[in-house]
């Protein structure tokens, strides 16, 4: 499970907490806050609880900034964190700072539940579908803007891609990164969600056999499409597949929710977490009769996301 579930001595209610952190992946410290907010928040979000009832940051300042580099990064990024629980109705009301070799951000979400407000993610049947929340390619996205400034890794993708392309591409990373899965695990409830898990560190497949791992019941999910930020599949292949990304490999930060929903509820999920935010959900798999793992077709569908641009927007 992506937050533990804890039943307290009172009057059936339940403790659902969850802890994260990482290190910077963004240039932006506001952002890199944002981030490293939505990242925590969304294991709570992917067992279907969109209340928080308090949160703690953590965070290491590293021994090699300046005093300078310092005051400006930490605010920022502290204030970032703290923002985006208050968009998520939530707050801050302490942490623990460190100083580390390496800087790092994140933090501590907590709620208390009734048995109706979570749901746990072991239900998948045979003939639900796979729904995911947010394209995948953040890593991707990532490195090759770092490697804007890396001639011999820039020559290795300049050819299927250009600056301005990487350029956007990081910012599509960066917003979606940011971005809350509270609208997600609210319509959960509303369109009768089976489970989900959010998709981060170990990638798409990871997360993936994770779910299936766990089900009741005897059933294997088959992924046949995935949604990508546009350019990233080419990217990741004209580096020899190095992230291995539509093997479902390649590890995001802060991804999307995928959930396992019956079949006749999941275009309408789709439809309205579009309509309610502006960004689209998409279906990739089917739940089938199998032994608790999870596969990619060899050949998957790519959709690139958006798929066409748009002068002045990112999506």
């Amino acid at each position: 499970m992506d937050a533990c579930v804890t039943p307290l001595r009172h009057g059936g209610l339940s403790l659902v907490q969850t802890t994260d952190f990482f290190y910077p992946l963004v240039d932006d410290p506001y952002m890199m806050g944002r981030i490293a907010c939505a990242n925590v928040l969304s294991d709570l979000y992917a067992m279907g609880v969109t209340e928080c009832d308090n949160m703690l940051a953590l965070l290491a300042v590293s021994n090699k900034m300046g005093d300078k580099e310092r005051d400006v990064v930490v605010p920022l990024m502290l204030t970032g964190f703290k923002d985006l629980a208050e968009e998520a109705n939530t707050q801050v009301t302490g942490g623990q700072t460190v100083i580390n070799p390496w800087m790092t951000i994140g933090g501590v979400a907590t709620t208390v539940c009734q048995p109706n407000e979570f749901i746990m993610p072991d239900n998948a049947v045979i003939g639900d579908v796979l729904v995911l929340t947010k394209p995948l390619g953040t890593q991707v996205a990532v490195n090759a803007y770092q490697w804007l400034d890396q001639p011999e890794r820039w020559n290795r993708i300049k050819l299927v891609v250009s600056e301005e392309d990487v350029k956007k591409a990081y910012q599509r990373a960066m917003f979606s990164m940011a971005r809350l899965n509270r609208t997600a695990a609210r319509l959960m409830h509303k369109y009768n969600a089976h489970g989900a898990t959010d998709v981060t560190g170990f990638g798409l497949l990871g997360h993936a056999s994770n779910l299936a791992r766990i089900q009741k019941n005897e059933v294997g999910f088959v992924i046949h499409n995935l949604p990508i930020i546009a350019k990233m599949a080419a990217v990741s292949k004209a580096c020899g597949n190095m992230f291995g990304l539509l093997q479902g490999q390649s590890a995001e930060t802060s991804g999307g929710l995928l959930i396992t929903l019956p079949r006749e509820q999941a275009a309408a999920f789709c439809k309205d977490i579009e309509k309610q935010e502006g960004y689209q959900a998409w279906i990739i798999g089917i739940v089938e009769k199998g032994n608790r793992s999870a596969r990619i077709i060899d050949k998957p569908r790519v959709i690139e996301v958006p798929a066409k641009e748009k002068e002045g927007e990112l999506w």
